[in-house]
């Protein structure tokens, strides 16, 4: 399929179409897979802007030592191209990304991706929207769908001296590949899901690894076990037996999430495997170094194979002394001693925050996204925006995140969006949610969420607003796929396109 220009988009071959122009914005898992629907139901006429070379998202942008997912490969894998050839329980980022661009390639995506587009706007005007890219370029839109996903904008710790680093320095999801890192001294600074990853692939096999941590984890040990080539055939053989497999792993999810949520029993077993875990370390100082001082789930569990052992390696440092500055020999601590290093990884996470920002968004009578968001980021079931007509976003403001598979979670609401498209093509028409819902929802969210262990174990998170109340929806996925079944249309402005 020849690439197109967006002046020659084609009318839409869906027979209620009325030549509706859509403009997804981002190529990650969602923007794929929101394409692929659209083609699905006879859409032509749309664009995929991706502001990367590449697709991919967050399997494009991380491939420091040991990326892999921490949810089990067959649950974050879309539900209508299962991939019984996972060489393991938990998949790698490489076989990740291989596996979704393949699926991209295979349902005919790829040539509607348009790469190097980064959007700054998105404006309202005359019943349409006017989407600018970086470089100028506007793509006109019935439509626009964001799909940017929620941890994309990294963040950079604020330590005095960081820019003098003589050595190699970079985040994580910058990892620079280029260099060779046997016999180097490395230090990682956060010890968060990447850092453990990076810890666990390291140890051993360079001079010298140093964590900088501010705060421990609670890590929950899992089996990274090898699927054997009889199990993957037996995978590919038989529908029963995948879906069996399936089904087990999808109940373990949901058992986490409840045990975040309201689980007792479940919660107290969770906690004891964590517990267990722990003690696992021999050296009691070790120990104590990594022992949180807050309920377990309270930040986003660790899950990892090798982590405890990894870290009791000889070559492994934990350093808990709070950093004084970046030195261009490596980093200072308060206690006054100079940790030397030859390359510095910042594993310190990304502005959950953010959404779809910095694009700036306008909408009906030029009310901007900053003022609707202005004191919190309102939206419909996380979807939809009042103000804001035929705008829609997967894995937007609090979406469910603590514990189910984003892939699930973006096929549920994709579901829901597609039931809109329908109506927003076939009748010719604008939707947009009103205030008055959207508040009302939001509210009961917040209110469920503060009662959760994310909100009541003690801890600062990144899931946590300004208000300290967190920013998603503690719905499991079956929940979520029961109260998106059916939308609400008096929850919504409907007029004439």
């Amino acid at each position: 399929m020849a690439e197109t220009h967006p002046s020659e988009l084609r009318e839409g071959t869906h027979p209620r179409g009325r030549n509706t122009r859509f403009v997804i914005i981002g190529a990650g898992i969602s923007g794929v897979l929101i394409g692929i629907k659209l083609l699905e139901r006879g859409f032509r006429n749309f664009v995929i802007l991706e502001k990367a070379g590449q697709m991919g998202g967050t399997w494009r942008d991380n491939v420091y030592p040991g990326v892999a997912c921490d949810v089990a490969a067959h649950l974050y894998s879309y539900s209508f191209a299962r991939n019984p050839t996972w060489l393991s329980r938990y998949a790698k980022g490489p076989d990740i990304w291989r596996y979704y661009h393949g699926v991209a390639r295979q349902f005919g995506v790829l040539p509607y991706i348009r790469y190097h587009q980064e959007v700054m706007s998105a404006v309202y005007d005359d019943g349409a929207w006017q989407v600018t890219t970086r470089d100028g370029e506007v793509y006109p839109a019935d439509v626009v769908i964001t799909a940017t996903g929620r941890l994309h904008q990294p963040v950079l710790p604020q330590i005095e001296g960081l820019g003098t680093f003589a050595g190699a320095l970079f985040h994580t999801a910058r990892w620079d590949t280029s260099i060779d890192l046997a016999g180097k001294r490395v230090g990682v600074i956060g010890t968060g899901s990447s850092s453990t990853q990076i810890v666990t692939a390291l140890a051993g096999k360079v001079e010298r690894l140093s964590i900088f941590q501010r705060t421990a984890q609670w890590v929950f040990p899992v089996k990274d076990t090898p699927n054997s080539f009889w199990t993957r055939m037996g995978f590919w053989l038989s529908k029963k037996r995948w879906k069996r497999y399936y089904l087990q792993l999808r109940s373990e999810t949901e058992a986490r999430g409840k045990a975040a949520t309201s689980s007792e029993e479940g919660r107290k077993a969770r906690d004891q495997v964590c517990y267990d875990a722990l003690a696992s370390i021999r050296d009691p100082e070790l120990r104590a170094k990594l022992t949180p001082d807050y309920a377990v789930g309270c930040k986003r569990l660790v899950f990892s194979d090798g982590f405890y052992d990894a870290v009791q390696h000889p070559s492994v440092d934990v350093v808990i002394d709070p950093i004084e500055r970046v030195v261009p020999e490596g980093v200072l601590t308060r206690d006054g001693k100079l940790h030397e290093l030859d390359v510095l990884a910042l594993a310190t996470g990304f502005d959950a925050h953010a959404y779809i920002r910095p694009m700036q968004v306008t909408g009906e009578g030029g009310v901007t996204l900053d003022e609707v968001w202005h004191d919190l980021p309102l939206s419909y079931r996380s979807m939809a925006v009042p103000h804001m007509p035929n705008f829609l976003m997967i894995n937007g403001p609090y979406s469910p995140g603590g514990t189910s598979s984003v892939v699930g979670i973006a096929e549920a609401q994709v579901d829901y969006i597609l039931q809109l498209i329908d109506r927003i093509a076939g009748e010719g028409v604008t939707l947009t949610p009103r205030e008055e819902p959207s508040r009302a929802w939001l509210q009961a969210i917040r209110e469920k969420a503060k009662v959760s262990v994310w909100g009541t174990g003690g801890c600062q998170s990144w899931y946590l607003d300004k208000t300290g109340t967190p920013t998603l929806d503690t719905s499991t996925l079956s929940e979520l796929q029961a109260q998106l079944a059916v939308p609400q249309w008096d929850h919504f402005i409907e007029r004439p396109r």
